[in-house]
């Protein structure tokens, strides 16, 4: 089994996407939003996570999600202590959208394979996000009841986040794949589509 290296290329595309995952969450967010499970916040920023999935595969889409969304709770003291977590949730949702968009050829181009790994990849967050929350409330002392009625507000505004993200990356994946290709850069950065 052959690896693809990663070129200067890719490097790029990580570093540029991870730094639009940082700025859309710095700067189009509501919040912080308190709640009984901790601050939360509706925010821009899974959108591109998604979109970095979408266009550039899960490898590309999930470094860029995972490091610029990091880099956003490293900013921030009231998510600082969660960057780890949130690397891995983050790397993860943009991997499985990437993985599943990229699927058999399809090269982020099937619009109904899109919408599908955009839901796996934002339903997977919530559930991790979920999962998270109710932990941490649990291994505070929490009894699991509470711990469940208390991440349910935390949960609302994570589940508009993941609406929202799944729409607004489907629509905007293929106006930004052909801007790309316009701009010349479909065969070093799509390089898939060659073959």
């Amino acid at each position: 089994m052959k690896t693809k290296k990663f070129s200067t290329y890719d490097i790029v595309i990580v570093g540029v996407m991870a730094a639009v995952c940082f700025a859309t969450t710095v700067f189009l967010k509501i919040g912080p939003i308190p709640t009984p499970a901790g601050p939360t916040m509706i925010k821009m920023g899974n959108v591109f996570c998604l979109l970095a999935g979408l266009l550039f595969g899960g490898m590309r889409g999930g470094l860029a999600a995972g490091i610029g969304s990091a880099l956003y709770d490293l900013t921030d003291p009231l998510f600082v202590a969660d960057a780890p977590l949130t690397f891995i949730r983050f790397f993860l949702m943009a991997f499985i959208c990437g993985i599943i968009a990229h699927n058999r050829k399809h090269n982020g181009e099937s619009n109904s394979v899109n919408i599908l790994a955009a839901i796996a990849g934002s339903g997977f967050s919530l559930v991790f996000y979920a999962v998270k929350s109710i932990t941490a409330l649990v291994l505070e002392g929490s009894v699991l009841s509470a711990a469940i009625a208390a991440a349910s507000v935390k949960l609302t505004a994570s589940s508009f986040n993941a609406v929202i993200a799944v729409i607004i990356s489907v629509l905007i994946a293929p106006v930004c794949k052909k801007a790309l290709e316009r701009a010349g850069l479909g065969q070093k950065l799509f390089p898939q589509k060659a073959s």
